[in-house]
């Protein structure tokens, strides 16, 4: 996945992703070859789940800061 796919994908599309990586390494059905690459992408969701979630955060903050 680029990074260009990752701007236009949503908080909540990016953990569907991870979830269904982590059942699949979990299983244990994922070849030695292919689990690098898959952790490789778990890795870059979860950094761009963590992002979004700052940047909510930030968000927010601001907006009740700008209220109070």
């Amino acid at each position: 996945v680029t990074r260009d796919c990752y701007m236009l994908m949503t908080y909540e599309v990016a953990m569907e992703k991870l979830e269904h990586l982590a059942r699949e390494l979990e299983s244990g059905s994922v070849a030695i070859d292919d689990m690098a690459e898959k952790l490789r992408s778990a890795e870059s969701l979860i950094k761009f789940c963590k992002e979004k979630l700052q940047n909510v955060e930030e968000k927010i903050n601001k907006i009740v800061e700008s209220a109070g």
